[in-house]
């Protein structure tokens, strides 16, 4: 197996309809999703429309609902369900003799500057 490809987990330790998160040095983790015909896929851990963490979705065929506004995100495109719109990145995949595999030039340099949203109180600015 070639030095670009780093194993990540095996598929039996991604739960049925669910994911793992892998942590990266730099920008948000990457979550690798399993589905119940045990195919796997890999996204940013953030959805497009608010940033939600996508790993804490519902995963249904090859789709994932995002837990803050139940946005459908495709694992195989990362892109939404219209109406909906909008993409979070994907991740090159490789299953090899029950491991998963994830691109290690991607997780060094793929979307690494995208960040979650920060929520908190509204601010006001002073009268003038």
């Amino acid at each position: 197996m070639s030095e670009r490809w780093i194993p990540i987990a095996r598929v039996d330790d991604i739960p049925v309809l669910g994911s793992r998160c892998v942590q990266r040095e730099h920008g948000l983790d990457v979550a690798v999703f399993r589905n119940d015909r045990d195919e796997v896929f890999a996204l940013l851990d953030r959805c497009p429309h608010k940033g939600g963490p996508l790993s804490q979705g519902i995963v249904f065929g090859t789709h994932v609902a995002c837990p803050l506004h139940n946005w459908t995100i495709g694992l195989d495109s990362g892109c939404a369900k219209e109406p909906d719109e909008g993409c979070t990145p994907r991740f090159a995949v490789k299953v090899e003799d029950g491991v998963v595999h994830l691109d290690a030039q991607e997780l060094a340099t793929q979307a690494t500057g995208l960040t979650r949203p920060v929520a908190g109180p509204a601010r006001r600015t002073a009268p003038a």
